[in-house]
């Protein structure tokens, strides 16, 4: 085990221990202190998965299981520990309004360049049993049947799922097994992967299915039947739903490549290494980086990424085995909602990138984050002047909401850069800690030039620094008053008498 400390805010200098495996990333521990719901303290790994696996542990057991049977918490803590398995969102957080489930990380199953299926089809097995226990030791809660009230109880569909499976990293799963991911191979190997969870989750229900056939993998073709005849006598036990995960943090401290069905758009990480599953599409080909190096060089590309033709392809593939589906991008549609703007707000991705900068203007500090769209471009706007009075830092992040929102409507960065830039008030001066200029005439002037050289490469010069007027000794009057060159004279006096 290792212990880190991070921060979750760039704004905020309040570090936050964190403590996981040594072999997990530093990734992982910042998804999994955003996971945490509680602030401020140390978090382990240990004490915030017992939580909902000591509730899993603690519920009874299903009908038809062996008396003898290992605790299933052990297990769960295994496949966690090990980074193939992990509750979502609702079940870590114990939320009653969401719907728990697992997220699976099919890349970690794939031994020696082969599919482990037992191991799989265990793994499935064991959340949907999970799910389910979980599920009929809180339905009471849920229904109002207990003891204390006299009503009858509300009635429950045998067919109403309860819970959900969803997988993640197919991409990098294929390229394990040596598998292109725009391929026939790739999209029925994934076929056979998918049916073989939809027969598990459902299986033992009213609504199972047959079993199928895969020649792409002969192994989870024997598992399905294996399955299929060793519950077909159960019908009572509930669904469970299955499909793919869409991007969040349980994908990033399961440290997947690709969320979900995605393909790998790009062949190396961001810190410009080649990606773990590279170097097995790589290995499958008879190829070392040094080689593949060699043929680009020479003008000959040895790998491919898969591009949006094939994400269709390949969600249209699965799509009929699956309940849960994450939104396939249409670049088309959302360049023209782009366009369009008005009355098509465009959200922010989970994960996003940006930037954060501190410079001082005239001796007065500012704070600048940007948060960016999945392309790159500028989504949402934080400006924050510290050292200033609440009024003033009130009105700053009032501002830099309505210019957030204005963006993700699809107002033009250029139109707010045209007219915020230059703009002159208090405080203004010097620009220390940002070298894009060396005096601004108000921290939007600084603000809105730094973003147009970051975001559109346009680097915007200074504005002449007004000469300031001589003012003349003489004291400040008010308006319309001139200023006496004689002595004042004295009032006139009134002649009053005195009636007795």
């Amino acid at each position: 085990m290792r212990t880190l400390h991070i921060t979750i805010d760039p704004d905020s200098n309040a570090l936050r221990s964190v403590t996981l495996p040594s072999a997990w990333s530093d990734d992982a521990a910042q998804a999994l202190a955003q996971i945490t719901p509680s602030e401020g303290g140390p978090v382990r790994l240990a004490s915030e998965a017992a939580r909902w696996v000591e509730l899993i542990d603690s519920t009874p057991l299903l009908p038809n299981t062996p008396k003898n049977a290992p605790p299933i918490g052990r297990s769960l803590s295994c496949l966690l520990l090990m980074q193939q398995m992990a509750p979502n969102l609702a079940l870590w957080r114990h939320d009653p309004d969401g719907q728990p489930g697992f997220i699976i990380k099919l890349s970690s199953f794939v031994q020696d360049g082969l599919f482990s299926t037992e191991h799989f089809a265990a793994c499935v097995k064991l959340a949907c049993d999970s799910l389910r226990r979980l599920e009929a030791a809180q339905r009471p809660y849920r229904s109002g049947e207990l003891p204390l009230f006299d009503e009858p109880a509300l009635s429950f569909s045998p067919n109403d799922p309860v819970g959900a499976i969803l997988l993640s990293d197919l991409d990098a799963c294929l390229a394990a097994i040596g598998l292109d991911y725009d391929s026939e191979a790739g999209r029925a190997m994934a076929q056979g992967i998918t049916q073989l969870t939809q027969l598990i989750a459902r299986a033992g229900t009213p609504i199972a299915v047959p079993a199928f056939s895969c020649p792409q993998a002969p192994d989870i073709e024997q598992a399905a039947v294996s399955i299929s005849a060793k519950m077909q006598s159960v019908t009572e036990l509930a669904p469970v739903e299955i499909g793919f995960s869409s991007s969040g943090v349980v994908d990033a401290l399961l440290e997947v490549e690709s969320c979900g069905l995605g393909p790998i758009f790009s062949l190396v990480d961001t810190q410009g290494n080649l990606r773990t599953s590279t170097l097995h599409r790589l290995a499958h080909k008879g190829l070392s980086p040094e080689a593949a190096l060699a043929l680009a060089l020479d003008g000959e590309a040895p790998l491919h990424a898969a591009g949006p033709k094939a994400h269709a392809l390949m969600q249209e593939a699965l799509q009929p085995f699956c309940e849960h589906m994450p939104i396939l991008p249409e670049p088309e549609t959302d360049a023209l909602k782009e366009k369009l703007g008005r009355g098509v707000r465009r959200p922010l991705p989970m994960r996003q990138g940006g930037f954060t900068q501190r410079a001082s203007i005239g001796g007065h500090r500012l704070f600048m984050r940007t948060n960016e769209f999945e392309d790159g471009s500028l989504g949402a706007l934080s400006l924050s002047p510290p050292q200033e009075s609440p009024m003033a830092r009130g009105l700053m992040e009032c501002f830099s909401q309505a210019v957030s929102i204005g963006l993700q409507f699809g107002v033009p960065l250029e139109v707010f850069i045209e007219k915020f830039a230059y703009s002159r008030f208090g405080a203004c001066g010097t620009i220390e800690g940002d070298d894009i200029a060396a005096y601004a005439t108000s921290m939007l002037d600084y603000a809105f030039r730094a973003l147009s050289d970051a975001y559109l490469g346009q680097r915007m010069p200074d504005a002449p620094v007004e000469p300031t007027e001589k003012t003349q000794d003489a004291p400040m009057l008010p308006f319309g008053l001139e200023q006496e060159t004689s002595p004042p004279r004295s009032p006139k006096r009134r002649n009053l008498r005195l009636v007795s």
